[in-house]
């Protein structure tokens, strides 16, 4: 039963940062809450094993980006999305909304894993070998895929300016 209570006071805290990255990762609420509910799922399967972990946040988000990753393998009628996206937390316009609007729209059209590259860089501020961690790749591949990633976000945003608080 203690394993049980640790695992819902983990799942209590951690929730809101795991939807937020989740959303980051997919660019729809409705999608990012599927993708948290996939992955506390598994990790209440695993929860002993995730538990024992160096970081319980670090395995469970290399979970989350797992799952990410994974979802292009699935069936198509797992992928069906809803006509209307529920909408997320609201809150006051951020500074520069008008250009988050736009570099949304374009990481939407990189590559799942490019986009999981710079969500993780530089919305989750991890570091290289954090990031190869959570991707399970190497820290070069980490390197040359941030590297296609933002040359693909300057083809997609050629009069762009990044702003303070937005990622390259």
């Amino acid at each position: 039963m203690r394993d049980e209570r640790e695992y819902v006071d983990y799942v209590q805290a951690r929730t809101p940062s795991l939807r937020r990255l989740a959303h980051r990762l997919c660019g729809e609420w409705s999608a990012a809450d599927d993708l948290v509910q996939e992955c506390l799922v598994a990790l209440y399967r695993h929860w002993r094993k995730a538990s024992a972990a160096d970081s319980i946040d670090a395995y469970v988000r290399a979970m989350l980006v797992h799952a990410y990753l994974a979802e292009r393998e699935r069936t198509w009628t797992r992928r069906v999305r809803p006509a209307a996206d529920v909408a997320g937390p609201s809150g006051a316009p951020l500074a520069g909304a008008e250009h988050r609007i736009d570099l949304l729209a374009a990481l939407g059209k990189l590559s799942r894993g490019q986009r999981a590259v710079l969500v993780l860089r530089y919305w989750e501020d991890l570091d290289v070998a954090r990031t190869a961690a959570a991707l399970g790749c190497s820290t070069g591949t980490v390197k040359s895929q941030t590297s296609y990633a933002i040359a693909a976000l300057r083809r997609l945003l050629p009069n762009y300016v990044p702003g303070g608080s937005d990622i390259p």
